[in-house]
């Protein structure tokens, strides 16, 4: 099951369970559509892995299955 993390891996933007704003690669590494197109130009800095729209859980299932509350905030390195 997904996890749904709640940030952004690069800028730390809220990303709530029910954001559209969300991508992830096949790891479950979290960015923001904005950095996603940006900054990382659609590929993971972590994997390498395609940076697609993260699915969103049904309202309904979120109480027995909550997302994750694990921020993970690893901005890239600056040149």
């Amino acid at each position: 099951m997904l996890q749904l993390r709640p940030g952004c891996e690069c800028c730390d933007k809220d990303l709530p369970p029910d954001s559209t704003q969300a991508r992830i690669c096949s790891f479950e590494c979290t960015f923001c559509a904005d950095c996603a197109a940006g900054v990382l130009g659609g590929i993971c800095p972590n994997c390498g892995g395609e940076l697609v729209v993260r699915p969103r859980r049904p309202a309904d299932k979120l109480a027995s299955n909550p997302a994750s509350t694990e921020r993970i905030f690893k901005p890239p390195a600056r040149a």
